[in-house]
């Protein structure tokens, strides 16, 4: 059932994180323990984590330590991974509303389509880094959108949160990693668990907790239905400040 909004309709734009969030596990990490050398990958995402790696070191490093392997192959490999059940939920949710979704990843393109694909979803728009043949025996990473001023992601999320959103619009971002901490705080409902959660609740950033994406449903159900509805003032300011730079 659509939820009417008083007065003129309102504008959401849903942002939605991949590896960890709409599926269960990351399954860039994944693929380096499976078909790279497994000690050295785990050390490489654990400085990864620690921020004591930038994403693009990281994921350089983590290829240089990748055995061959053809992304034919990693595409057979990452079909078996699970997504939340919920999510196809959330999908439906979105579409009944008239909302935009948007999935926002540091990984790779190839395995969000082909998760996308094995679930029946299209029509959602996809940032993330991609995956060359090169002719070396293994694939090579290219980051198309990277922002040289960020040296926090590969994939610089909070340039797509502004490009794909207006100051009049009521933004939503669902995330679980630290790649995800830098665009949700310029959205205005933020949906965290592991990292980010307790991001939010280290820096006092307003959110919502969940465990899996009924919980995102519902709240969303309520948030949508009420007759007043607030921007998050620290989203605002955060987006004039960035307006101010240029």
């Amino acid at each position: 059932m659509n939820i009417v909004h008083e007065q003129a309709k309102r504008v959401y734009k849903m942002f939605v994180d991949f590896d960890g969030t709409i599926t269960r596990r990351d399954i860039g990490e994944q693929i380096f323990l499976q078909y790279g050398d497994t000690q050295k990958a785990e050390a490489i995402i654990k400085r990864i984590s620690s921020r004591e790696l930038t994403s693009v070191e990281g994921w350089k490093a983590l290829f240089e330590i990748l055995h061959p392997v053809s992304i034919d192959e990693l595409t057979k490999f990452v079909r078996s991974f699970e997504i939340d059940s919920a999510f196809l939920r959330l999908v439906s949710f979105a579409q009944e509303q008239q909302v935009e979704m948007i999935i926002l990843s540091d990984g790779f393109e190839f395995y969000i389509r082909t998760i996308l694909e094995r679930e029946n979803i299209t029509g959602i728009p996809i940032y993330s880094n991609r995956l060359i043949e090169n002719g070396s025996g293994k694939p090579k990473p290219v980051f198309p959108y990277r922002d040289e001023e960020c040296k926090s992601c590969a994939n610089c999320k909070r340039n797509h949160v502004i490009e794909n959103s207006g100051d009049d619009e009521f933004t939503v971002y669902i995330g679980n990693g630290s790649s995800d901490v830098c665009p949700a705080q310029y959205c205005d409902f933020i949906f965290a668990k592991d990292s980010l959660r307790k991001f939010c609740e280290k820096e006092k950033v307003t959110f919502f907790p969940y465990d899996n994406f009924n919980d995102v449903v519902s709240r969303l159900e309520t948030l949508f239905s009420k007759k007043r509805l607030k921007k998050r003032r620290q989203a605002e300011l955060k987006r004039k400040n960035l307006y101010k730079l240029g």
